[in-house]
Order: structure tokens, then sequence, then C-alpha cells
């Protein structure tokens, strides 16, 4: 849970300087924010359909025996973050310090939550198989959402 912590806290301090930087952009500017999770959505969606279509094994290799340090699994949390990154970028951008405070507040307390249910779904196999089937198309309709409504509520192109 430590890594989890320290990678998810790198992300928020990224996405928050990254959402401070969108300030200086024209209020006009800011709905179109939304573009880029709808992207990484779409790329996301595209990935999965690659892997479909060419058979693709998802399956990881066993973690090691004692499993990763907190570091490690701080680097790795971080460096899959870059979608979230992404994602509240825009989402901080549009909420102001104070809704960037509550986000990064609730965001912060549902890391455990998500580490418990985590732990929770990984030593229930049905569950796991489930995930682990549809995983990867869920990914991509909640990025293409969160895209979609970020333009809708911005009133970008007209909408």
């Amino acid at each position: 849970m430590l890594g989890q912590y320290l990678g998810f806290a790198a992300i928020l301090a990224v996405a928050v300087a990254a959402a401070f930087g969108a300030t200086f952009l024209p209020g006009s500017a800011i709905p179109y924010l939304g573009l880029l999770p709808l992207a990484l959505g779409i790329k996301a969606a595209w990935q999965a359909w690659k892997d479909h279509r060419s058979g693709k094994d998802e399956e990881q290799a066993q973690a090691e025996e004692g499993g990763p340090s907190p570091l490690e699994v701080a680097a790795v949390t971080f460096a899959n973050g870059g979608d979230n990154i992404g994602v509240y970028v825009p989402v901080f951008a549009t909420a102001g310090v104070g809704g960037m405070i509550v986000y990064a507040v609730v965001f912060l307390v549902l890391v455990a939550v998500w580490c418990f249910v985590g732990r929770y779904f990984a030593t229930r196999p049905v569950i796991a198989e489930a995930l682990a089937r549809w995983g990867h198309i869920l990914l991509p309709l909640v990025l293409i959402a969160i895209g979609l409504l970020i333009l809708v509520e911005g009133g970008a192109f007209g909408l």
C-alpha cells in the first residue's frame, strides 16, 4: 500500500501542477482538454482490439516470492499513471482549487479502498477471471466517457 500511495501522490502532484498551468489558457480552451482522455480511451480501445485479433495472452507472469518493494510499486504506479494524469488535468483545471482539493482527498482515500478491493478480487478466482476477461474493454469505455463528458459540459464544439 505504501508504494501505491507514493506513486499516486506523484501522479496527483504532476496533475495538479499541469492543471495550474492550464489556468493560463483562455477559459474557452479548457473544455478541449477533454480531448486528452478521449484520445487515451480511443488508443486503449484500439490496443485492446489489436490484442484480441492477434490472440495476445494478457496474463502476467507470477510475481517473485516476497513481492516488490514499496519503491518498485511506486515506480510502476507512476509509470502506469500517464492515463490518470491525462484524465485528471482537464478535470482539475475545470474544478478550481476547492474542487481539486476535494478530488485529491477522495482519490487518496479511495487508494486504500482500491488496495483492499483489489486484494479481495485477487483472491476470488471467478471474479479475477471476469476482470481479466473484460477489464481491457472497461478502461477505454470509461476514458472515452470522461473525455466526452468534459467536452459536452464545457461546451466544446458548441455541444
